[in-house]
């Protein structure tokens, strides 16, 4: 009853506070306007003929008689024509107009003056005001006093609007004080029918969650059990509180003791425990029992008080041995099998795996342990996957997938992978190295098959083409050879008698100018003995040029013999050099050898000495004046070592690719002054490579050049290039 009255007490207060409020501002509204108009008449009649008369002008007159502006209110003063002459506050944009134009055409105060009183007007202008009207006796006509309405009421609505929140503010407070209390009762209502409802639910849930409610006085040693848990050992309810003597005797002996636990509970800092322990059916048989509780101290008590659930876990435990023993053999069974298995949740967590796997990707023990990022096992592999192709199925089912892949150490596995139901899936490897390097040896069986068809295909177009070149090149080889063989003949008999008809005249030349030269008969004038002196030079220079075109001929036709024999290298150098050793001392160069005296090889005396003769001639023509030229030898390994080398010209690194040939100088300014033909190179090389040796020369322009010779002591054996 109280909960119904109290929201129609607090309504009925309201509406009385608000009429009281109403009445309160009408009556300050009637007071402000009655105060205005008595402030207008006073002013009114304050203003006097004499008082105008007073000043220079209405306006002074007006501003030092009357009080300070009031805001709002205007007073004007009109001659006898009704036009404005003075006004205060002033200046007044009434002024030079009628009172008529102010005040309006439609009122009675400019027509009955002080007799109509003052008069609530509606001015020209559209503004409401306060408005009175006087005539003056003197030369002034009328005094108007004007007082705007808005003016007027500032102050009333001040205070009208300060009570009106004042009213506002305590009402809406007490109704949020009535709204509160008749929430907060519906509130009480509510939580005492939830409370009756969820104590229903919670007895039936513990009935039918097996579940029993403890709440144990740790000091008295008093525990109290909800029916259900009465229910669990098939035990009759008892109302009265169970003694921890009758509980202790239910719990099985190897579980613990109940008593010696909750003292380590009261003094641990958290104050929970959760426990499994068996207790005694009355039917003799045992209970799992998961046992949560917490230490709770009520406000106003000081001992504490151990309150919880127990649940009954038998058939969980069951269910526990029986998923153990079934895991076991799932284990045994994925270790058994030869490929690598691997099971992954759906967040990519491992979930088991066999040793399979951990070889194939040479994993070590803490990345296989479950719960493992697939990341994780992927960075930790020892053998990445560098390739993988993957298998295009079109009637595969969604979520299986089948790809190769191969590993760094060149081994191949065939991956499957399947989705499983929550999310994750299998993955299973099977080594296919075998077969794919068996594919390869067919591959590469085919490739070279097909090659070979190829080539075979390839060799009968050139064979049939290279016959045909064959024939015609059979037909141009006979007939080039004719007409080279008639061109070495031609060549035999010119270079023969040439020999001949040029060596017999030039014997004579070279006699007669020796015997001239030497004064035989009688003493030449100087200028004949040099003339006779160029003429024995010129004809010897010619003869040796005749002699090695006659040897290079024979080298070219194969006609030069070789005839073996021991020769001392240490001889035939010393021979060679005392016949370059004019020219050498006519240029003061200094001429070294070094050869060693054992060096002994079996070859032709007179080949040997010419060779010598001709590199050694090169040698010093080509090296300037105050030049060396040394010779070294020895033997090695069966092979003569021989080096000649000067501080000569040198040779332009782009002619040492035309060095050998028949008739062929390096271009320069230098050689153009010195005379030769061309084939003392030559000659020299070609003598080499018929007694199985070999050449090599190393030159770099304006330092020199260095020969190299190779030729075997015995002459079966090769120099080795």
């Amino acid at each position: 009853m109280l909960r119904r009255a109290v929201p129609v007490l607090i309504l009925l207060f309201l509406v009385t506070i608000g009429i009281g409020a109403l009445v309160q501002i009408n009556d300050g509204r009637f007071r402000a306007m009655a105060v205005a108009k008595n402030d207008i008449e006073m002013i009114a009649h304050a203003v006097t003929d004499d008082l105008l008369a007073a000043a220079s002008s209405a306006s002074a007159a007006l501003m030092l008689s009357l009080p300070k502006s009031v805001v709002g209110r205007s007073v004007l003063v009109a001659d006898r024509t009704g036009r404005i002459v003075g006004a205060w506050p002033d200046p007044h944009p009434a002024k030079g107009h009628t009172l008529a134009d102010v005040l309006g055409t439609g009122q009675p105060l400019t027509t009955f003056a002080e007799q109509a009183g003052v008069l609530q007007v509606v001015l020209a202008d559209g503004t409401e005001a306060l408005a009175m009207v006087r005539a003056l006796k003197g030369h002034y006509g009328q005094v108007a006093v004007i007082q705007d309405v808005d003016a007027v009421l500032d102050e009333w609505r001040l205070d009208a609007a300060l009570l009106v929140t004042l009213f506002s503010t305590t009402g809406g407070i007490l109704l949020i004080l009535g709204f509160a209390f008749h929430w907060q009762s519906l509130r009480a209502h509510e939580a005492d029918a939830i409370y009756e409802t969820v104590r229903q639910r919670v007895d039936t849930a513990l009935n039918r969650g097996r579940c029993g409610l403890w709440d144990w006085d740790l000091a008295r040693g008093r525990i109290f059990w909800s029916d259900s848990m009465f229910q669990l050992l098939g035990l009759v309810p008892r109302g009265e509180m169970l003694s921890f003597g009758e509980i202790a005797g239910l719990v099985h002996a190897e579980d613990g003791d109940l008593y010696e636990l909750a003292t380590q509970l009261v003094g641990s800092e958290d104050g929970a425990i959760d426990r499994v322990f068996r207790m005694r059916h009355v039917c003799g048989e045992w209970l799992w029992l998961r046992f949560r509780c917490e230490v709770v101290r009520d406000e106003g008590e000081a001992e504490p008080r151990l309150v919880g659930i127990a649940v009954d876990i038998s058939e969980q435990k069951r269910l526990v041995d029986a998923t153990e023993t079934a895991d076991a053999r799932l284990r045994d069974a994925i270790e058994a099998i030869s490929a690598a298995f691997a099971l992954w949740d759906a967040d990519k967590r491992l979930v088991l795996c066999n040793s399979q796997y951990q070889k194939l990707h040479g994993l070590p023990n803490s990345h296989v342990q479950p719960g493992t990022e697939l990341q994780q096992v992927t960075a930790a592999s020892r053998y990445a996957i560098i390739r993988t192709h993957i298998h295009d199925h079109g009637g595969d089912e969604a979520g299986c997938r089948t790809f190769e892949a191969e590993l760094e150490d060149g081994r191949w596995f065939q991956i499957a992978e399947r989705a499983t139901k929550d999310g994750g899936f299998v993955s299973v490897g099977t080594d296919i190295t075998a077969r794919k390097r068996h594919e390869d040896r067919l591959l590469d069986s085919e490739r070279r098959l097909m090659a070979t068809v190829a080539d075979l295909r390839k060799s009968q177009q050139t064979l049939e083409t290279q016959t045909q070149q064959l024939a015609d090149l059979a037909g141009k080889y006979a007939r080039e050879k004719t007409r080279a063989e008639e061109a070495n003949r031609a060549k035999s008999e010119f270079l023969a008698n040439m020999s001949h008809e040029l060596r017999t005249p030039l014997n004579a030349i070279i006699g007669f100018s020796e015997i001239m030269e030497n004064g035989m008969f009688g003493a030449l004038d100087p200028k004949y003995n040099e003339y006779c002196q160029d003429i024995r030079l010129s004809g010897q220079h010619l003869l040796n040029v005749i002699n090695d075109i006659l040897d290079m001929s024979k080298i070219e036709a194969g006609r030069m013999l070789v005839h073996p024999e021991a020769v001392r290298l240490d001889a035939v150098v010393a021979e060679t050099l005392r016949a370059v050793s004019v020219p050498a001392g006519d240029k003061r160069l200094a001429v070294a050898a070094r050869i060693d005296p054992d060096t002994v090889l079996h070859a032709d005396r007179r080949a040997v000495k010419q060779i010598m003769l001709h590199l050694l001639s090169n040698a010093v023509k080509f090296t300037p004046e105050g030049g060396a030229v040394s010779v070294r030898a020895r033997a090695w390994g069966g092979i003569a070592l021989v080096v000649i080398e000067d501080t000569g010209i040198g040779i332009p690194k782009a002619a040492m690719a035309r060095l050998g040939r028949p008739f062929e100088q390096v271009q320069s300014q230098f050689t153009k002054s010195h005379k030769g033909s061309g084939l003392g190179l030559a000659i020299a090389m070609s003598l080499v490579e018929l007694h199985r040796g070999a050449v090599k020369i190393r030159s770099s322009e304006g330092r020199g050049t260095k020969v190299m010779l190779r030729l075997p002591l015995y002459p079966a054996q090769r120099a080795a290039a």
